[in-house]
Formats: structure tokens, sequence, C-alpha cells
């Protein structure tokens, strides 16, 4: 089965054109090789996938004929991804509150105009 089908299969994305893109732009490797949506993946296969900042490890333990519903995915696959990958995702989403905090800082679009009211009311 080829690479972009199996990610496909297996719900890692949503339409098989994403997963194609996927492989296009190197987010896909197999066995620690970039390939090509057109790669055969083969019973015990390591895949490692960048998808929302976080790099899955999967190894592949079957071929599913087509796609599969959710609770029967890990019939076919392996979740090896270290759960470092997952809390580093967390820690990034309190960065981002660090930096600025909402009403903090330059106002946005929506609070010019309403200054700009204020103001104009007034005079």
């Amino acid at each position: 089965m080829r690479i972009d089908k199996y990610l496909w299969c297996v719900r890692y994305h949503k339409t098989r054109n994403q997963a194609s893109i996927a492989c296009k732009k190197g987010q896909v490797k197999v066995n620690d090789i970039v390939v090509k949506p057109s790669r055969d993946v083969f019973i015990g296969d390591i895949i490692t996938l960048r998808k929302n900042q976080i790099n899955y490890r999967i190894k592949v333990n079957d071929i599913p004929a087509n796609r599969l519903g959710a609770k029967l995915v890990d019939i076919y696959r392996t979740d090896l991804t270290p759960k470092s990958e997952f809390e580093a995702q967390d820690l990034l989403k309190y960065s981002k509150e660090y930096y600025r905090k909402k009403g903090t800082g330059r106002p946005t679009k929506k609070d010019r105009r309403s200054i700009k009211n204020y103001i104009d009311e007034e005079e």
C-alpha cells in the first residue's frame, strides 16, 4: 500500500491529498528516509511523521484494506511517539500566553475603532 494511502487509512490525515502533500514537503520518513507519496509500506516499517509540531513515530503492524474507524486503528499500527513530544506541545501553548496577554500591548483593529468612536463622541 502507498504511504499516502496508509496515512489516510489510519487517520493521520483527513484526505489522501493532505497526506500526499505532507510527503512531498518531506514531513514523512520511512525507516529514517524521506519518501515520496508513492513509496510502498510494509509490515514492520517505522514511519516518522511531522504534524502540528509533533514528530509521531508509528510502527506498521498490518496493512488495512481501506479507511478504518477510529477504534480499529490500533490493530494496524503501534504508536511509538515519546510522551516528551506531547509535553513540548503543551509548553508551546503556555509560551504563547506569556508573550501577549489579552488586552495588553499594541491595540487591535477593534480596539482602535472603539478608541476612535470614544474620542469622536467627546467632541
